[in-house]
């Protein structure tokens, strides 16, 4: 089927979509010793025509081939403008090429094509369609979900991929059908913000619970496939199977989701993924929660999770890729808002004033530069009889290379909070420390240790441990690791 025509069909089906509503795509092509099939591959891939793709980037990355396979890709790449050719000097495997071109990408959404000509590209409009109208974060293309037609070959490949895809999904509580498909579409952003890490073919494993661990939305369209035999050159063996057992286990286990960046996500994200922590954190907030309600620094909605539904909520952040996935998480749920807000700055909350009966910023005020200003925000935000609550680090003796690489300002006494908060027209209704078990371990990894990430090991022990030493926190001889104050508007 031509390109015109399989958009054509999936018009059909899906109806029309508005024209601004095209994603730009940007295509990753891994090559190792391809010659024979890469141009024709290539060829039909710069074929591809749909409403919803606006522009089309290929970026192909050949893996140190020993035949002419660079070669013919730079000739295609002299005739075609949007072929990017990247060459490694050195062997790195399937993983390493897609990194590669992870990095170079710069599309709206991304997705993996190989060089052979198992997948055909008219099927990536199909794959375009969630994204569009769904706000899908990722969709795989599935080879066992019903297809025009598919080739029927290699019984005993087949029924592993449904082994393997049985195995990741009990481990990544996912439903899907194919996890070892090619055609993994993600939006870029989202995926330039995942440190991969696997050099072969556990990216696939890899990518896949990665996805599921930051609760991205996931969908899957039916895709052809002609398989190719291992006589006609396929390179994937019985090995591989074993090593995707092998990486399913140490992706459950290991957490490894956000790539550094200014925003300390790869720190916040361990504490996030400490459950029973942030349910006895939302236990101790939640009796003065309200039913119209504003949280600054909502993250990957934690807290939010806890709180919802109300008549109003609006969550929000300055990360981008929190708010990517908030909005992805608001979908279907009609009260709750997301907006980017930055704390300290006056012109993020024009238009609130008087709209919320609570207001949320936890561990928020200790990044912002003037803190009296952001309370004061929280302030007009507030209608008169509202509350703001406030969670921020105790302890400035505790200061340390965890505070740094978080951007910590500070770290507050109960009279330097109160004062802040009477300052900015707040009656302090309620002001205690929170969180004593952790003191020894913030000083040992902070201070004497000198860290500059949590260990994931300690933070599974204090999660595994939270039902008991949350009911004798307050038996220990010293004041939390945070403070929580209650301020209510007067009027």
């Amino acid at each position: 089927m031509s390109a015109s025509r399989a958009s054509a069909a999936l018009r059909s089906v899906r109806g029309a979509e508005p024209a601004d509503q095209a994603l730009s795509l940007s295509v990753i092509v891994p090559v190792y010793n391809e010659q024979h099939y890469v141009e024709a591959s290539l060829d039909r891939l710069l074929c591809l025509r749909d409403p919803l793709i606006r522009s089309l980037q290929v970026i192909v990355v050949d893996d140190c081939s020993t035949d002419a396979s660079l070669a013919v890709v730079r000739r295609v790449a002299e005739r075609d403008a949007r072929v990017q050719v990247l060459a490694h000097p050195h062997n790195r495997g399937k993983g390493g090429a897609v990194r590669t071109g992870i990095a170079a990408a710069t599309g709206d959404v991304t997705v993996i094509h190989d060089a052979d000509l198992e997948y055909h590209p008219d099927d990536l409009a199909r794959v375009m369609v969630p994204f569009v109208r769904e706000g899908a974060d990722a969709v795989f293309g599935s080879r066992y979900l019903s297809a025009e037609y598919r080739r029927a070959l290699m019984f005993r490949h087949t029924l592993i991929n449904r082994t393997l895809t049985f195995l990741s999904n009990l481990a990544t509580d996912l439903d899907l059908t194919d996890v070892e498909t090619c055609y993994k579409a993600v939006r870029t952003p989202l995926l330039q913000s995942i440190p991969l890490r696997s050099d072969d073919f556990r990216i696939e494993i890899e990518l896949a619970a990665k996805l599921a661990k930051r609760r991205a939305r996931i969908f899957e369209v039916p895709i052809r496939y002609m398989p190719r035999s291992f006589q006609e050159g396929k390179k994937i063996r019985a090995k591989d199977g074993v090593l995707a057992l092998g990486a399913m286990v140490h992706f459950k286990v290991v957490d490894d989701l956000y790539r550094e960046d200014e925003y300390g996500s790869h720190i916040l994200s361990d504490m996030e993924h400490a459950h029973r922590f942030n349910e006895w954190m939302a236990a101790q907030l939640r009796p003065w929660i309200g039913d119209r309600v504003l949280e600054i620094g909502a993250g990957i909605g934690t807290l939010t999770n806890h709180f919802i539904p109300r008549s109003r909520y609006l969550a929000s952040d300055i990360n981008p890729h929190y708010l990517h996935f908030l909005r992805s998480f608001a979908t279907g749920k009609p009260y709750l808002d997301v907006r980017r807000i930055d704390a300290g700055r006056a012109e993020d909350f024009d238009g609130l004033e008087g709209q919320f009966d609570t207001a949320i910023m936890v561990n928020v005020l200790e990044h912002v530069a003037d803190d009296a200003a952001a309370l004061a925000h929280l302030h007009r935000a507030l209608e008169p009889g509202g509350r703001a609550i406030v969670l921020v680090p105790q302890h400035p003796s505790l200061y340390g290379t965890l505070d740094e690489v978080l951007d910590h300002r500070e770290r507050y006494t109960e009279e330097r909070l109160r004062r802040s908060m009477v300052g900015a027209g707040f009656e302090v209704e309620e002001l205690h420390d929170f969180n004593r078990l952790s003191v020894p371990g913030w000083w040992l990894n902070g201070r004497l240790l000198r860290r500059r990430h949590f260990s994931r090991v300690q933070l599974k022990i204090l999660n595994t441990l939270m039902p008991v030493a949350r009911r004798v926190d307050r038996a220990w001889p010293w004041s939390g690791l945070s403070l929580i104050a209650v301020g209510r508007k007067p009027g």
